[in-house]
């Protein structure tokens, strides 16, 4: 994929970008997060160096987050371009592991206020990066979605280890307080998100 050219500002805190995958037959999304200790890419495609010095404005980018092992996407490269840590779950690179590699578990915490929840059941390695600050974001990789064709839905099925498994624990995440939710697949849910989810959770029930 060739870098993509600019980014959308969500909020002061939260970016966008995204593109067209011809080989996954899908659009990525990836998340730019500032945090109190700086910016996070969140499942990262290629961006322009000038977009993404634009999206950081002078600050810094102090790590590279890997949602799942179907997600590895561009961050080995931002990882070296930028001498930052990539973070992900051990189940996220079991051959191949990238320099710069950090693995962490569920309800680690990547750095104040960013935790990752584990999502079992989903793509192996499976985690949800939560970030507490203005509101709460949750930014999710594969076990839910937001496109027009599903609106805001499960992962389908047929893409999970176990879809039952998933549903039961995605149910960690209504201890997390979001006002936001970011997708590595679909566009972003701005407001009352934690509503949104628990009435998506129930409904699945």
């Amino acid at each position: 994929m060739q870098p993509v050219p600019d980014f959308d500002a969500i909020t002061s805190d939260l970016a966008i970008w995204s593109a067209y995958d011809p080989e996954a037959k899908a659009e990525l999304y990836s998340t730019g997060l500032v945090t109190v200790n700086g910016s996070y890419l969140i499942d990262p495609i290629l961006l322009q160096r000038r977009a993404l010095d634009e999206m950081i404005d002078s600050g810094t980018v102090a790590g590279i987050v890997v949602t799942n092992s179907n997600h590895h996407r561009a961050a080995a490269q931002f990882a070296q371009q930028l001498s930052v840590a990539i973070f992900s779950h051990a189940q996220t690179f079991p051959s191949d592991q990238p320099g710069r590699l950090t693995t962490i578990a569920d309800c680690e915490e990547i750095c104040d206020r960013l935790r990752v929840i584990a999502i079992n059941g989903a793509a192996p390695g499976e985690i949800v990066p939560h970030y507490g600050g203005n509101g709460g974001r949750l930014i999710i990789g594969d076990a839910l979605i937001n496109f027009e064709l599903y609106g805001f839905a499960f992962l389908p099925a047929k893409y999970c280890s176990d879809q039952r498994e998933m549903r039961r624990s995605l149910r960690k995440l209504l201890d997390y307080e979001a006002e936001r939710i970011l997708f590595a697949h679909g566009t972003p849910i701005l407001s009352r998100a934690s509503q949104r989810l628990e009435a998506l959770l129930i409904s699945g029930s």
